[in-house]
């Protein structure tokens, strides 16, 4: 068996300021990272439980992406679960929150950005339904709140690439976010 080596991708971490950043309430928020578009999604539940639509190739959020290099995927992640933080260099995510719901973390971790090291905090899911596009240099993670796990589907723009995606720690020091419970 030949062992299996990737490349470690190596970014300078912005020194942020210690919180959660700009909480986001509107799709439309003037203190959204640019390059992060949101958008409210439809779910259309009956005595049977519910669907909804998590993208269309070719259209919304996911007009620009490629079907053949289009990958989706889902995660489902337990109460209190923390997943954070990872960012691509070429890959743009779509999030879509399809079950719980979560707090979800964005920070800019591009240095040429006019907003370099500011962070976002979205509460999405069952609540408020948003889809979240991510563009690259953007960092991201989650935590499951409330008592319900989470289902998180993501539909890339490329296929799984682990030469594109780096990983800082959920407690990085410079990214200095808090994960404590906020309205005690």
């Amino acid at each position: 068996m030949t062992p299996v080596t990737t490349e470690v991708i190596r970014i300078s971490t912005p020194q942020c300021e210690p919180g959660i950043g700009r909480v986001i309430r509107t799709p439309d928020s003037a203190d959204l990272i640019p390059g992060v578009h949101v958008r409210p999604y439809d779910i259309w539940p009956d005595d049977r439980g519910y669907f909804l639509e998590v993208a269309r190739m070719q259209q919304g959020l996911a007009a620009g992406f490629a079907p053949e290099e289009t990958q989706v995927s889902a995660a489902l992640s337990y109460p209190g679960t923390i997943k954070a933080f990872h960012f691509h260099l070429l890959q743009t995510d779509l999030w879509v929150t399809a079950q719980g719901m979560f707090q979800v973390v964005l920070v800019d971790l591009r240095p040429e950005s006019a907003t370099f090291g500011v962070k976002n905090t979205l509460y999405v899911g069952a609540l408020k339904p948003w889809q979240i596009l991510i563009p690259p240099g953007v960092g991201h993670g989650y935590k499951v709140i409330g008592e319900n796990a989470g289902m998180l589907v993501y539909v890339t723009n490329r296929l799984y690439n682990p030469k594109d995606e780096g990983r800082i720690p959920y407690d990085d020091a410079s990214i200095a976010y808090d994960w404590e419970l906020q309205h005690k």
